[in-house]
C-alpha cells in the first residue's frame, strides 16, 4: 500500500467518524495494531467436531507403575509360597517364620546334629517343610532370635557356621535384620551376614551382603489386614431380619408393636451393594416415625 492511498484511507475514516485527521497519529495506529495482537489465535474448529481429551494417569496409578509393587503382585508372591508372606519390617517377624535363601523357594533347614543346611527347592504354591519352620523371638535393641523345631536357638560358632545348640538367648544367638531397597539380610553376632557356602551349609562368614546373602523372612501369621471383618450381630441373616433387628434396637415400644417398613428389601439390597445400608435403614425407620433417633 503506497503513502497516498494510506493518507486517503485515514481521511476517509475521519470523515465518516467526524474525527479530525490531526488526532489520528502514528501512536494511535500502533496502539490499535497492538490490540489486534492480543487477540488469541486458536485452532480452527469445525461445527460438530468433538473435543478430544488427553488421558492423564492418576498419581496413584503412576506411583504404582514406578514402584512396581502392587497389592496384586504381593498376593501372587504369597500364594506362590503356600500362604507364607514376605516380612518387610522387624515387627512383622513374630511367631512361625521361615528363612528363604535368595530368590528361589529354598529355605534354611534344621538338622538333628544342630547344623543347618539349604533345603530342597519347593514347587510353586508349596510352603516350607516342618524342619524349615522356625520361631521368631524378639531380642530387643532391633535384634531378633530364631528357635528351631528342636527348641534350640540359632547362633554362630567360632568357624562361622550357623548352629542351633543353645537353650537360651545369648549374644551369639542375636540377629539383626538389615533392610535396604526391598531386600533383607541377617547380620550375625560375628558381624557377618547369613548365607550358604558351596556345599549348601548355612554359614555367616561374609562381612558384606552380596546376592548370596540376601534372604526373605516369611511368616504365616494372620495379619490384621487378612483377618475377616466381624459382622455385627444385628446384620447377620437375611436383609428382612437385619431390618427387624435394627427396629428392635432403636424403636420405642409405645404400643408393644413393631413398625417395619413394607417397601420390600430391593432398596436394601441396592444400598448394601453401594455400602450405604445403615443410611437406608435409618431412612426407612424415619418414615415409620417410630425411631427415637430419627425424630
Amino acid at each position: 500500500m503506497d503513502s497516498k492511498k494510506a493518507k486517503w484511507s485515514i481521511k476517509e475514516c475521519c470523515y465518516k467518524a467526524k474525527t479530525p485527521a490531526k488526532q489520528l497519529n502514528s501512536a494511535s495506529i500502533t496502539t490499535t495494531m497492538s490490540e489486534y495482537g492480543k487477540v488469541k489465535v486458536g485452532q480452527l474448529k469445525l461445527k460438530g467436531e468433538k473435543k478430544s481429551h488427553k488421558k492423564h494417569k492418576s498419581k496413584k496409578r503412576k506411583a504404582e507403575d514406578e514402584d512396581g509393587s502392587t497389592s496384586g503382585s504381593k498376593d501372587t508372591d504369597t500364594a506362590d509360597h503356600g500362604g507364607w508372606w514376605h516380612c518387610r519390617a522387624l515387627h512383622q517377624m513374630t511367631g512361625s517364620v521361615a528363612i528363604q535363601l535368595g530368590g528361589l523357594p529354598v529355605y534354611v533347614r534344621a538338622l538333628d546334629n544342630g547344623l543347618f543346611t539349604a533345603g530342597a527347592p519347593h514347587d510353586q504354591g508349596d510352603g516350607p517343610s516342618p524342619e524349615e519352620v522356625l520361631t521368631a523371638v524378639p531380642a530387643g535393641d532391633e535384634r531378633i532370635a530364631f528357635k528351631s523345631g528342636y527348641n534350640k536357638y540359632l547362633g554362630v560358632d567360632g568357624a562361622g557356621r550357623v548352629v542351633g545348640r543353645a537353650d537360651a538367648i545369648g549374644p551369639r544367638e542375636m540377629w539383626q535384620p538389615v533392610f535396604q531397597d526391598e531386600q533383607t539380610a541377617l547380620l550375625g553376632a560375628n558381624d557377618c551376614f547369613l548365607g550358604r557356602d558351596e556345599e549348601d551349609n548355612v554359614v555367616a562368614i561374609n562381612q558384606r551382603a552380596g546376592p548370596d546373602q540376601m534372604v526373605v523372612v516369611r511368616s504365616n501369621t494372620i495379619r490384621e489386614c487378612d483377618r475377616p471383618k466381624e459382622v455385627p450381630e444385628e446384620e447377620r441373616g437375611k436383609l428382612k431380619d437385619v431390618e427387624k433387628n435394627y427396629v428392635k434396637k432403636f424403636q420405642k415400644f409405645q404400643d408393644k408393636r413393631l413398625r417395619i417398613n413394607e417397601d420390600g428389601v430391593a432398596e436394601l439390597k441396592a444400598a448394601r451393594n453401594e455400602g450405604s445400608l445403615h443410611e437406608a435403614l435409618l431412612d426407612r425407620r424415619s418414615k415409620m416415625k417410630a425411631d427415637r433417633y430419627c425424630k
